[in-house]
């Protein structure tokens, strides 16, 4: 495992830039977490949204946790795609970081279950 003290990882400058792009553009299912996770809403925790981690962005990031959630859509059940997830999911693990993954429709037809489960997981911590 590889010790990085800051909660970027080394991201780079492109990364950030990406980073801020994707802040405009959040899809549905992002929209609704997020607005469950901003603003300490969560058990006092600090959420980031497409955080820069290493040559990665997150979807949601918990430094106190070092925990990334992921939402996947449709193209995450493409074979190349969920290879390409497999091995950034074993990079950022690699990093110390825990990863909860949900599927875009949970986090809008179920969303107090994704709640319960992040909380869930913070709580154990």
């Amino acid at each position: 495992m590889v010790k990085i003290d800051n909660m970027y990882y080394d991201s780079i400058s492109f990364t950030f830039q990406k980073a801020e792009e994707l802040r405009k553009h959040m899809t549905k299912a992002e929209i609704i977490l997020w607005e469950e996770l901003r603003n300490k809403k969560l058990l006092d925790l600090k959420f980031r949204r497409q955080h820069p981690i290493s040559r990665f962005i997150a979807d949601f990031y918990c430094h106190k946790y070092k925990l990334v959630i992921e939402l996947d859509g449709e193209i995450h059940l493409k074979k190349d795609v969920a290879i390409n997830d497999k091995n950034r999911e074993e990079e950022i693990k690699n990093l110390g970081i825990n990863i909860l993954r949900f599927k875009n429709n949970e986090v809008i037809n179920n969303l107090e279950s994704v709640l319960q489960q992040i909380s869930n997981f913070c709580i154990a911590q």
